[in-house]
């Protein structure tokens, strides 16, 4: 399985996530991806504005 990352943990290294489940919540799938650079802080989801698990894409 791959590491996964909650919203408020810094990427370990620059790429491109994706949303890989709600953190609070079951329902609801989402195919959001987003580039970061290694130790930004991931954010909520872009368009639900909610805690999320990203993974590397």
């Amino acid at each position: 399985m791959a590491d996964r990352y909650k919203t408020g943990e810094n990427a370990p290294e620059s790429g491109k996530y994706k949303v890989d489940g709600y953190v609070h919540e079951d329902s609801e799938h989402e195919d959001t991806s987003i580039d970061m650079e290694e130790g930004n802080q991931f954010p909520p989801s872009p368009t639900t504005h909610k805690a999320v698990y990203w993974v590397k894409a």
